[in-house]
């Protein structure tokens, strides 16, 4: 099983594997945007193994992240008490 994540895309480098600086929620790395060239700054990317391997619209970005925010938070309770 695969997991993806998604990531604002923040800046890209011209380089041979077009890095890109892609922001997942706060944390800040560094990815390959070379499978998915028609991808651009301010564009959201599901990300796997330092690689976008698509885009994804905005809508369904933020969805996504709630989803995992929610995991979290629920994960964090469930420790706590």
């Amino acid at each position: 099983m695969c997991l993806a994540i998604p990531g604002k895309i923040l800046s890209i480098a011209d380089n041979p594997l077009r890095t890109s600086r892609v922001d997942f929620g706060g944390v800040v790395k560094e990815i390959s945007l070379v499978y998915v060239p028609e991808a651009d700054v301010g564009n959201y990317v599901l990300t796997h193994v330092g690689f976008a391997i698509s885009r994804l619209d905005e809508a369904e970005a933020e969805k996504t992240l709630g989803y995992l925010d929610s995991l979290i938070e629920e994960e964090g309770n469930e420790i706590s008490g």
